[in-house]
């Protein structure tokens, strides 16, 4: 699914100076259009068919210029990306982005440590920016961990689905030196959407610009299974994971 959010404002020059010049000639036209008609000889009035064969004329110029700009618009999408993050629907993504949406009460990131860090400190956050989640992590090893939000807040109360959370990662050494980081999203892009000239991919349930997109993969297939379906019907929750 492709849905482009065409915004009128943004015109090309000339096409924004050809309205403008229009909107002047239409209201000049208005204004000699109504001074004839006051001012016209009653016992021989003026053709009004000409005044309105005027009208249609300049109301067509005007739609003209509108649907030049339109047209404009959507051909130049081909160069904001969208072309290019079509090609990703369907295919496993990563992209680089602390937001990830609260999607069947859990939120998943990747993140990667430029290096060895003895403590990190992972908060979430929601949309208003207030720490719904804090964990703890030691001694992580640089390159990339999992980490993975149940969606409960410090309280415990399971929060809503459709949320966008942030993570947010404060690493640092033995010294106490800070460890650099990067943190990803990943998942099944599955739509296209172009909003104010920026071109967005939904991976899973979040949203990611196009261009943040570091790796690109063939979709998983889940494993087909043989036999009788399994008994096993533990409701345990699986606790955040940290790596």
């Amino acid at each position: 699914m492709v849905t482009t959010a065409i915004n009128p404002s943004q015109t090309s020059p000339a096409s924004s100076v050809g309205g403008q010049r229009l909107a002047e000639s239409f209201d000049t036209f208005l204004v000699l259009l109504t001074t004839q008609m006051k001012n016209q000889d009653p016992l021989s009035p003026m053709d009004s068919g000409d005044f309105t064969q005027q009208i249609v004329q300049m109301t067509g110029v005007e739609q003209q210029l509108l649907t030049n700009d339109l047209l404009k618009q959507l051909v130049g999408t081909s160069g904001n990306g969208v072309a290019d993050a079509v090609s990703l629907i369907g295919k496993d993504v990563r992209a680089v982005s602390d937001k990830a949406t609260l999607t069947d009460k859990a939120a998943d990131w990747v993140f990667r440590l430029d290096r060895e860090a003895q403590d990190v400190k992972v908060e979430v956050l929601d949309e208003r920016g207030t720490i719904v989640h804090v964990q703890a992590l030691q001694n992580l090893k640089g390159g990339e961990h999992d980490f993975g939000w149940n969606g409960r807040n410090v309280l415990g109360n399971q929060l809503p689905d459709g949320g966008v959370y942030s993570l947010r990662i404060t690493a640092t050494d033995s010294a106490g030196a800070k460890v650099g980081h990067t943190t990803f999203i990943e998942g099944l892009a599955r739509a296209v959407e172009q909003v104010d000239g920026q071109t967005y991919v939904t991976i899973g349930g979040s949203r990611a610009l196009w261009n943040t997109i570091s790796n690109v993969g063939l979709a998983s297939t889940p494993p087909v299974t043989s036999g009788a379906p399994s008994n096993n019907n533990s409701d345990d929750e699986t606790p955040p994971q940290g790596a």
